[in-house]
């Protein structure tokens, strides 16, 4: 997916990026690629192929979860890795309120400094894990959406991200061709940490790659002992 074929499908999708996110996207894949020289960030360095697998599959749930694009939302993406979903969906949304949370102190950095040379604005970044924000009471039930991409299946995802969600909230789950699977798997964690399915959707990118999109509505607290210590959701699935 070239650049022009990047911009035509997202207009197409109602979503139409001025020049300076143009500018932004282009600024983005360059740090990207120079960066993952040093250290690892993604095995997809090909500018089409970022375009295509990293930009534009991140953009979806902008396509799939309209809402996103209203007013002022708080987003939290865990385990966010070289920032996607939430940075392509920070320049495609600059109303988007953002917090990056990551383990991993190199791609901390990485992340912090591509939003300073974009100049994102009310974007926080976070380093630390999931289980140990989940308990923080400053955060723990206060934004409107959490998501990640490729962190974990359904069962442990859910351990990690609802706790952030606050009630009438919703987790956006990104998967691929085992999505069904996973969550008839994880439905038994969804319900116990307080989140039930309200739609889902399943489409292909424009290479024909399979994609669905979860929608996950916050409908109870999650109950104080979850998120459980650190390591334990991957290990002891709910």
């Amino acid at each position: 997916m070239d650049q022009e074929a990047f911009l035509k499908t997202l207009e197409e999708a109602g979503l139409t990026l001025s020049d300076q996110q143009i500018e932004q996207f282009d600024r983005y894949f360059s740090l990207l690629v120079e960066t993952n020289k040093e250290f690892n960030l993604t095995a997809i360095t090909d500018h089409d192929e970022v375009y295509l697998k990293h930009f534009y599959d991140s953009l979806t749930l902008a396509i799939y979860q309209p809402a996103l694009r209203v007013a002022e939302p708080t987003l939290i993406d865990i385990g966010s890795g070289a920032g996607f979903p939430a940075i392509p969906l920070k320049i495609a949304l600059p109303n988007l309120k953002v917090t990056l949370v990551d383990s991993l102190n190199k791609r901390v950095n990485f992340l912090k400094t591509v939003v300073a040379d974009l100049g994102l604005e009310n974007v926080m970044v976070l380093h630390g894990r999931a289980e140990d924000f989940g308990q923080d009471q400053k955060i723990r039930e206060s934004f409107d959406y959490a998501t990640a991409r490729a962190v974990a299946r359904t069962a442990v995802l859910a351990e990690y991200t609802l706790p952030f969600v606050k009630i009438g909230g919703q987790l956006l789950v990104m998967k691929g061709s085992a999505g069904e699977d996973e969550l008839k798997a994880g439905k038994k964690a969804l319900q116990t940490l307080g989140g039930q399915l309200k739609e889902s959707f399943t489409f292909t990118l424009p290479n024909q790659d399979p994609r669905m999109i979860q929608i996950i509505d916050k409908v109870q607290k999650t109950p104080k002992k979850y998120p459980r210590q650190a390591g334990t959701p991957s290990k002891k699935p709910l």
